[in-house]
């Protein structure tokens, strides 16, 4: 049964408190060799471990124009109109998140500015194997798309049979994807970051994976740039009395069949709510497909906080720093102003966090862990670069020089004021 906890007989750090979800030292070793491994020996490494952890080893990384064709063409029309459907919001969202280059004049002939230029190659990791997530494939690749990204690379594992799930292969036709190869695992990471026979180096790795995948991606961050660092997904419900609690339960349970160390949390301001929504969870665990999965996740680190009102259920939200938060309120609009810290944020009682993971345009790549204290969701921004200029005319550097000067000398950079003051005093750099 879901732990139910009276806000005011438990401290912050308990509600606070989760399962340690960083690498231990094994994993952090094997994604070390690993990384080097394929570093140095390049598509041969990549298949060898694809081999041995996924078993299978494709005759070819590179998937075929003829493989993507034919996994369209399989796929049921109604589905492909999905995809279609849910690309065009989720374009339509992203494509206001585009900044615009802009230029400060002034009367002394300064120019100054800021030129927005797009990241030229982006690695798109999708999990996959006995997984398919089209969708992680539309949001991490449509934002990319939309920012001018000249080469979008993707990989995934294969599944056995060595070929990639055609529901993702479809995905990626529909976002505009360059190139797919058949890799997973910490061994993919490291073919984008170093760049190997087949497999392009990129300027950026972004996507969800596991731990070994997202051990992978903070080792290579500063060789090439990377979206966050992910870890398990969490939900938290704020919810008043009158919510349903069949509902409820069934967002709660939505990210606790996801992983294991999952979080999904209710804060409401009743106890009788909270304890028909822990009877409702337990009764649809027993119906759901990947019941171990998600009861790991609920009795590991699912909870449900009664909290004495909705302002103190806001602090707590805040303090949590969910990457999903719901709103299940009467009026979710007021209060959409207090939420500080949230990934993202679904309004009232019809707006499912499955909505926002497949089909309404908002990004489902989301700050975990807390990070949404100070992160953000992917998008558009995270695929460009932003690179200032500046112009001055010799009278506009004549009226400020000596300001300089004296500042660099503050500082102790005698070259630094030296090479303002020599354009006026040769004398300068004797």
């Amino acid at each position: 049964m879901m732990k139910i906890l009276d806000r005011a007989e438990v401290t912050l750090e308990e509600i606070l408190r989760r399962d340690d979800t960083q690498a231990s030292e094994a994993v952090e070793r094997a994604v070390a060799d690993i990384l080097e491994t394929v570093k140095a020996r390049g598509d041969a490494a990549v298949l060898d471990y694809g081999e041995r952890f996924d078993g299978v080893r494709p005759a070819a990384l590179r998937v075929t124009d003829e493989e993507i064709d034919a996994a369209v063409a399989s796929q049921d029309p109604a589905f492909l109109e999905t995809l279609e459907l849910a690309a065009q919001n989720i374009r339509e969202y992203h494509s206001r998140q585009v900044r615009t280059n802009f230029v400060l004049t002034k009367e002394d002939g300064v120019v100054m500015g800021q030129k927005i230029t797009p990241i030229e190659r982006v690695g798109i990791y999708v999990p996959g194997g006995t997984a398919s997530y089209p969708s992680s494939v539309l949001m991490n690749a449509i934002p990319a798309k939309i920012a001018g990204v000249s080469e979008i690379i993707m990989v995934t594992p294969p599944a056995k049979d060595g070929g990639v799930a055609p529901a993702i292969l479809a995905a990626a036709k529909v976002a505009g994807v360059t190139a797919i190869y058949k890799t997973g695992g910490a061994q993919a990471v490291g073919a984008l970051a170093y760049g190997t026979e087949s497999v392009p180096k990129v300027d950026k790795i972004v996507g969800p994976g596991n731990i070994y995948v997202a051990t992978a991606k903070r080792r290579v961050y500063g060789l090439v740039d990377i979206d966050m660092i992910a870890g398990p997904s969490e939900i938290l419900v704020l919810a008043d009395a009158e919510a349903d609690p069949v509902c409820v339960a069934a967002d709660l349970l939505s990210q606790a069949e996801h992983d294991r160390m999952a979080s999904a949390v209710l804060v409401c301001d009743s106890r009788a709510l909270a304890e028909a929504v822990a009877e409702e969870v337990e009764a649809q665990l027993k119906t759901l497909p990947r019941e171990d999965i998600a009861r790991t996740s609920i009795e590991t680190n699912g909870k449900i906080i009664v909290a004495s009102d909705l302002s103190e259920g806001i602090d707590i939200a805040n303090a949590i720093a969910p990457e999903h938060l719901e709103l299940c309120v009467a009026d979710p609009f007021a209060m959409l102003a207090r939420v500080k810290n949230a990934g993202s944020i679904f309004l009232g009682r019809s707006a499912p966090e499955a909505l926002g993971d497949y089909f309404a345009g908002p990004n489902h790549t989301l700050p975990t862990l807390g990070t949404a204290r100070f992160s953000s969701p992917l998008s558009v921004d995270d695929f460009v670069k932003k690179s200032s200029f500046l112009y001055y005319t010799r009278d506009a550097l004549e009226k400020v020089h000596t300001r300089i000067e004296d500042f660099a000398h503050r500082e102790g950079l005698d070259s630094h004021a030296r090479s303002i003051a020599v354009r006026f005093d040769r004398e300068a750099v004797k």
